[in-house]
């Protein structure tokens, strides 16, 4: 169980990149993410079943450290700052949604790198709560961001 818990911990191994794992667990994420964004409801159901499960996972595999090879905080937090551009339909992207989406990334990359704020509360628990936490957060700030934007532009 715990090998199984350690490839959702590490997003199907992207976590073990040898450089920069939690970009290469955020692009990872980004691309499992756009097919899902055809349907709001389909990327909310897989951010609460990446949060569900990644928490378990987590907890199973971390000892209340946030090894850099456990990315699933990763995608859900890449997952919640591109939410709001669902619906977005892949089979007709535009240069503009690439652009949304290369916005999303870079916010949500910023927030989880910088720890402003809330972000750096949760970074500072040494438990599953806090490694999961602190993505989430960071991915809701971006989502914000690109969603004020979004609806401005």
């Amino acid at each position: 169980m715990r090998s199984f818990a350690r490839m959702i911990a590490s997003f199907g191994g992207s976590g073990f990149a040898p450089r920069a794992p939690g970009t290469v667990g955020s692009l990872a994420a980004l691309v499992v993410g756009i097919p899902l964004l055809q349907h709001v409801a389909w990327m909310g159901m897989a951010i609460a079943v990446c949060c569900v499960i990644g928490y378990w996972a987590t907890a199973m595999v971390s000892d209340g450290e946030d090894h850099g090879w456990i990315v699933i905080d990763e995608v859900a937090g890449m997952w919640l700052s591109m939410w709001p551009l669902a619906p977005l339909h892949v089979h007709a992207l535009r240069g503009a949604d690439f652009l949304w989406l290369a916005l999303a990334f870079a916010l949500f990359r910023l927030f989880d790198i910088t720890k402003p704020g809330p972000v750096g509360w949760f970074d500072r628990r040494h438990d599953a709560v806090g490694i999961m936490g602190d993505d989430i957060v960071a991915g809701m700030g971006a989502g914000l961001i690109v969603m004020a934007l979004h609806a401005i532009a």
